[in-house]
């Protein structure tokens, strides 16, 4: 190797010297050279060459010039500086654009585990957020384009679990070119931002997450595939960036707060059994209203069971029609009486006591004055309420008789009378006065009144009816309004001759408490409406009923032999109770009886030495009463013909020997759906198929499909109650 550098090295020195001359011969040709290049660029006297004489040897000859500048070190530097700076403005500028404006907006990524969502700061509530103004990025002036960009207002979550929202600018199915292309640009910049931001971040005064919409994998190939020419057509359209829509889980839900409910209902405890031996007689007033089935009905096609105290047994019983026999000649109505076996106890019987009052021919009706007391207070603003109460007189007026008068008076925060008497035959009137009706103010339900009865009292006429029809929720909240103190004015009003009845709207705020208590003490009847339906049956079919009293205070009382029967419970009538010595005393209000109105009171009675008695035997009780053959009890009715202070009473003897019909045995089906909705303690195993199939095997004729609602709603009710 040594040998080798040596014969190198002295070969380098023996190399010939350069020649004087050869520097300068080099300068020559250098100069040469230079002149022949630069002599087109500084003009020539020859003529320009054609291109059909330029040499066809080196075609490429440009191209191969264009790389050998373009790959030099210099311009190399100056390309990569500009693609830098391309991308720079690309990216970079429109996250700064997000992070620089007005509100202050943090890109929060998706809620993954383990990284945990950035929370919002809820101190500073966001009142107002925009869309960025197209030209704030470059100082130019408003365009035509900022009308069309609505504001947006954010909301923001009022706790820290979860970030706010914005909401949308601009619907996601109409996105732009622009749009499509700052969605990804946005969604690529949050995962960069959200790893390198610090942590202290997430304390701003104020953010508003955001999150650009997930793109699918076969989607974004797509899109990048087609970004240069979605950037293209974005730069042509112009177009300005819209805030993107929150995902559906950056805010909770927002919970609507339950609507208070303050209804009350008029009930009692339900009757307990008795002995016969300590105390043989029974006696109530009867009853026919049929607010409660309504009330039942509300509920339970509203998807819940109804609470015991909205339960009247008797009420849910006479809200069907039944084939019972009409008095014969001049009497007001006819008794009829059944017994059969108890259908949930086979140790006990149940007797039916049904009345049936006489329906006078129409031309026989006396005129009539009615005075509308409808409540157009707030509460009454609901569809249900004063919506379906002008729908619902409406009805009514079809069954008046031209000389009839119809009168309005209308309460909220006063009261005032909207339509002077008004002869039924002009309709056109009173449907206008009835359509301009609106709801709003508080309820001086003490004031609408004493105005309906001042009214009134006005339209009287010697040989005329004069009824006031109250439309009301009951929520009466000035004025009275306490029960017992409209009880007295409504009882002193009724010695008048002006009867008062109640037609109840709505749920949610029904006071029925009030209902029945004018309703009782006003000589009238009360229903509850909560369909057309309803109102058609109430105000249409049993109008004559519900206007045209044929009795008065009708009182039932019955005797039960302790010798056949050992116990008794009346099924229903809490509310109608009477002491045994109000039987005989005049002065004692009870229930009216309309124009061909029936009336169901339904008793369960068990013998003595029955294994299904419920009370061991006294002691020290008193002797057994003689046996009266063939009887288990004596039915006595007292009532008052209409305007007559002397009462009348009729007898009846019960033999035990009463057949049952599918009247009697319907019947008895709705009284054991009333115990089962109350949570009845005397029907044993007895439960919803066996009210179910008794009704449907009872269903006898029915004309209007009371009694295959009346099957619906158990099933409805059996299904509620597992």
């Amino acid at each position: 190797m040594t040998d080798d550098l040596d014969d190198l090295r002295a070969a380098l020195k023996t190399a010939p010297a350069p020649e004087a001359d050869a520097k300068a011969r080099a300068m020559q040709l250098a100069m040469e050279n230079f002149d022949r290049l630069n002599a087109p660029l500084q003009g020539s006297a020859d003529a320009p060459r054609s291109s059909e004489d330029r040499h066809k040897a080196a075609p490429l000859n440009g191209v191969r010039r264009m790389f050998h500048y373009l790959t030099s070190r210099p311009a190399l530097a100056a390309t990569t500086s500009v693609a830098a700076l391309i991308i720079a403005v690309a990216v970079i500028l429109p996250v700064a654009d997000l992070r620089i404006g007005s509100p202050t907006v943090a890109i929060a990524p998706p809620k993954t585990e383990p990284t945990p969502p950035i929370e919002p700061v809820a101190k500073t509530p966001v009142t107002e957020a925009r869309a960025p103004d197209p030209d704030s990025a470059t100082g130019g002036s408003a365009s035509a384009t900022d009308d069309a960009v609505p504001p947006v207002a954010p909301t923001v979550a009022t706790g820290t679990d979860a970030p706010a929202s914005v909401e949308v600018a601009k619907p996601m199915a109409t996105l732009t070119a622009t749009d499509e292309l700052q969605r990804r640009d946005l969604g690529n910049a949050a995962s960069t931002l959200a790893q390198s931001q610090p942590a202290a971040d997430a304390e701003a005064p104020v953010e508003i997450a955001e999150e650009a919409a997930p793109v699918s994998p076969a989607m974004d190939g797509v899109l990048l595939d087609a970004e240069p020419r979605l950037r293209a057509e974005a730069k042509a359209e112009g177009d300005t960036m819209a805030f993107l829509p929150a995902p559906a889980t950056s805010a909770p839900d927002a919970v609507v707060p339950p609507v208070e409910n303050t209804e009350a209902y008029a009930n009692e405890a339900p009757n307990p059994v008795k002995v016969t031996a300590e105390e043989p007689v029974s006696t109530f007033s009867i009853d026919v209203d049929t607010a409660s089935y309504a009330v039942v009905r509300s509920s339970l096609t509203g998807g819940y069971l109804p609470t015991p105290d909205q339960v009247r047994i008797e009420e849910m019983v006479n809200y069907f029609p039944y084939a019972y026999a009409a008095p014969e000649g001049e009497a007001a109505f006819a008794a009829t009486v059944s017994v059969m076996p108890t259908p949930w106890n086979p140790g006990t019987r149940l007797v039916t006591i049904g009345i049936q009052g006489a329906l006078p021919a129409v031309a026989e009706r006396p005129p009539l004055n009615l005075v509308f007391l409808i409540d157009t207070s707030g509460s009454m603003e609901d569809a249900n309420k004063l919506p379906l109460l002008k729908q619902s007189l409406s009805l009514m007026l079809s069954e008046l008789r031209p000389e009839d008068q119809v009168a309005i008076v209308t309460y909220a925060g006063s009261a005032g009378e909207v339509l002077p008497p008004t002869k039924a035959g002009d309709r056109a009137a009173i449907l206008a006065a009835l359509e301009n009706l609106m709801a709003g103010g508080s309820t001086a339900g003490a004031e609408g009144l004493a105005l309906a009865y001042q009214v009134a009292e006005g339209m009287k006429a010697d040989g005329e009816l004069t009824r006031i029809l109250l439309a009301t929720d009951g929520d009466f909240n000035v004025g009275v309004s306490d029960p017992d103190g409209l009880e007295a004015y409504v009882a002193k009003q009724r010695e008048t001759g002006t009867y008062l009845s109640v037609l109840g709207f709505g749920r949610g705020n029904l006071d029925d408490a009030v209902m029945q208590s004018l309703a009782q003490n006003g000589n009238g009847t009360a229903a509850y409406i909560d369909t057309l339906s309803e109102a058609r049956k109430v105000l249409v079919d049993q109008l004559t009923g519900a206007l045209f009293p044929i009795a008065d205070d009708v009182k039932i009382q019955v005797e039960w032999n302790p010798a056949t029967v050992a116990e008794y419970r009346l099924i229903g009538y809490e509310t109608r109770a009477l002491r045994r010595e109000d039987f005989s005393n005049d002065k004692i209000d009870a229930g009216e009886i309309g124009a061909g109105t029936q009336v169901t009171a339904i008793y369960e009675v068990t013998a003595p030495g029955s294994e299904a008695l419920l009370n061991d035997p006294l002691r020290y009780g008193t002797a057994p009463a003689e046996a009266t053959a063939g009887e288990l009890g004596f039915l006595r009715l007292r009532w008052k013909a209409p305007g007559e202070d002397a009462s009348t009473l009729v007898e009846t003897p019960i033999t035990g020997a009463e057949p049952a019909s599918t009247e009697t045995r319907f019947a008895a089906a709705i009284a054991g759906f009333g115990q089962l909705l109350r949570g009845s303690v005397y029907l044993g195993d007895w439960g919803w198929d066996q009210a179910i199939g008794l009704a449907l095997a009872n269903r006898g004729e029915d004309a209007f499909g009371y009694r295959i609602e009346a099957v619906n709603l158990m099933r409805l009710a059996q299904g509620l109650s597992n």
